[in-house]
């Protein structure tokens, strides 16, 4: 499957069709959505070289915190360290090894971040980079994992946090770890089933953590809409059931997907399994392949319910768009 990422949206010859299309839909047009795309879009069907395609679910964690350090609330989430930047493509690398993405930039080049096992043997303490605190290393840990959270302040109020950096470090599977000791199968361990196993092992659970070395950094974050969710890779608001992380150095963000599964999904309610129009709009480290999609499901516990089972074969088709509407010249209505 080539690269999606040069099939850029042309604003000016789909504005006024999309506009068109809204307003039907507002006066009632329940179709006008799926003739504008039928129109202007040409379906292309993603064929991995090997395998097929794959979805897994996400979500933003909803949890207690505080700004301060406390017995209740002992683990930071850190900012983005003064100098840490992804590594352009071509750049002299220096001592970093190839595959870190991102460095510290420094007078004589880039230097290799602290990665998880550092961070967590105290690599950043003392240096002013937390931001806020939270119950445990495994509540952390699957906030890094989504990228973002709506911390409730124990000072009162809340708080929005979201992905500012990392240390570039290549991203493992924790999972495997449980596969590896032959506490699971193979296919067994979803993001439940991983988290309820750290969570009774608390004296493994640092040492299980650190196999993945990547690490994130966070920032507070004012999303415009805080009914919606966190704000996205691609500068917008995540809507649930219809948002989708893919591999952004293979796909375009805001470009259409269909998806289709035979399996039924908590949360998006179709009988028989799931078939349905999502936008590209995010990202992630574990987010890898032409097919590969993590939809999003929402905030708080309930969308962590519905998000953390789906680990299930998907087919992926691409809505690319025409350089003139089906059956007529640029500009037809």
């Amino acid at each position: 499957m080539p690269s999606t990422r040069g099939l850029g949206l042309d604003g000016a010859g789909l504005l006024a069709p999309a506009q068109a299309a809204l307003a039907m839909a507002d006066d009632g047009d329940p179709d006008a959505a799926r003739r504008f795309f039928e129109t202007w879009f040409s379906p292309i069907a993603i064929r991995p070289t090997s395998g097929g395609g794959f979805v897994t679910g996400y979500y933003e964690p909803e949890v207690d915190g505080s700004r301060r350090r406390s017995a209740r609330f002992p683990v930071p989430l850190y900012r983005k360290p003064e100098g840490l930047v992804e590594i352009p493509e071509g750049a002299p690398r220096g001592t970093v090894p190839a595959d870190v993405t991102w460095g510290l930039a420094t007078p004589d080049g880039f230097a290799e971040a602290p990665d998880r096992r550092a961070v967590q043997d105290g690599a950043l303490e003392g240096l002013g980079l937390e931001l806020v605190y939270v119950a445990s290393l495994v509540e952390a840990f699957f906030i890094h994992v989504q990228g973002s959270a709506r911390i409730r302040l124990e000072e009162g109020g809340s708080m929005r946090v979201g992905f500012a950096g990392k240390t570039g470090h290549p991203y493992f599977p924790v999972g495997r770890v449980l596969i590896e000791q032959g506490h699971h199968a193979p296919g067994e361990v979803t993001a439940d089933v991983l988290r309820t196993w750290l969570e009774a092992h608390p004296a493994e659970t640092p040492a299980v953590l650190a196999r993945n070395r990547s690490f994130i950094f966070f920032a507070e974050v004012e999303a415009s809409d805080p009914s919606r969710g966190p704000v996205a890779a691609a500068g917008v608001q995540l809507t649930p059931g219809r948002s989708l992380a893919v591999d952004r150095t293979l796909m375009t963000f805001h470009m259409p997907v269909w998806i289709d599964l035979d399996v039924e999904l908590d949360g998006i309610a179709v009988p028989g399994g799931v078939r349905r129009l999502m936008i590209a709009q995010d990202t992630g480290s574990a987010i890898v392949g032409p097919a590969r999609g993590d939809i999003f499901f929402g905030s708080g516990e309930t969308a962590w319910r519905q998000a953390a089972p789906v680990r299930h074969p998907a087919a992926f088709t691409v809505l690319a768009p025409r350089r003139a509407p089906r059956g007529g010249r640029r500009g037809a209505s």
